[in-house]
């Protein structure tokens, strides 16, 4: 009886403390969300920043594939895109052979701009891990990288 209240509150302890790292992590992450839409002053957020990333990286692409690709919904692409499209960060233009397919293309503007966000984003992230020593650094990405195996 005593070996099943130990291995209940052992379990009990564990999940407190996953969730207390998942918490945590969660809030290190609103956290630095927060920091870079008040030093990035461009009326765009990080989902603006992501879809111009996968426009960058792939080329033109349709706004299904977008959406399936960062977990977002067409609906919310579209909204994205608008945006964007307004800014003349990204363009839209149809298939040649079927009119239907609509595509999005990022611009120059909108290379400029990714750059710029993600050089910004970058400052800020080395801001917040210089909290850390060396040794806790090195610690933090093996257990990421143990986490992402």
């Amino acid at each position: 009886m005593r070996e099943t209240c130990f291995i209940e509150s052992g379990e009990k302890m564990r999940d407190e403390t996953i969730f207390d790292i998942i918490h945590n992590m969660d809030k290190f992450t609103n956290n630095l969300i927060i920091q870079w839409n008040k030093i990035f002053n461009e009326e765009l957020g990080v989902s603006h920043i992501l879809l111009l990333g996968h426009l960058s990286v792939h080329g033109k692409s349709r706004p299904s594939d977008v959406a399936k690709k960062l977990g977002l919904s067409p609906p919310t692409v579209t909204h994205l895109s608008e945006k964007l499209v307004k800014k003349k960060l990204s363009v839209r233009s149809t298939d040649e052979e079927d009119r239907r397919i609509v595509y999005l293309e990022i611009t120059e503007a909108g290379e400029e701009i990714l750059q710029r966000a993600n050089l910004e984003g970058q400052v800020l992230r080395r801001k917040m891990f210089e909290k850390l020593t060396a040794e806790e650094q090195q610690q933090m990405l093996h257990i990421y990288q143990k986490l992402n195996d």
